[in-house]
């Protein structure tokens, strides 16, 4: 899944994977906090959404764009994206029936 619009004749393609979810977490972004932080919540997911794809454009321009761009229903859409990265981490797929099992010792 990824999110594509067209901004002064580029075209962008804004996802999230394994990486750039870490690098993202890293830059400060906490899913918990969308609720309490929802500005800086969504400019941390834009910026961390260029990072697949987009990783030469600097701070100064992903900002201008983030100004310019139809916000309704953006931090949504940025969650989901971010989601969608990290859910084979966290759930087990159906597909799995040849994973490793493992056990906790003490």
């Amino acid at each position: 899944m990824a999110l594509i619009f067209t901004y002064k004749d580029n075209e962008y393609t804004l996802e999230f994977t394994r990486n750039t979810v870490m690098e993202t977490e890293r830059m400060g972004f906490d899913m918990d906090k969308i609720d309490s932080a929802p500005v800086t919540s969504l400019t941390l997911l834009f910026r961390g959404a260029f990072l697949a794809h987009h990783r030469t454009l600097t701070i100064a321009e992903v900002d201008e764009i983030l100004t310019n761009i139809d916000k309704d229903g953006l931090l949504t859409a940025l969650g989901r994206l971010y989601m969608d990265a990290i859910k084979p981490l966290i759930e087990n797929e159906e597909h799995s029936k040849n994973a490793i099992k493992w056990t906790v010792k003490t």
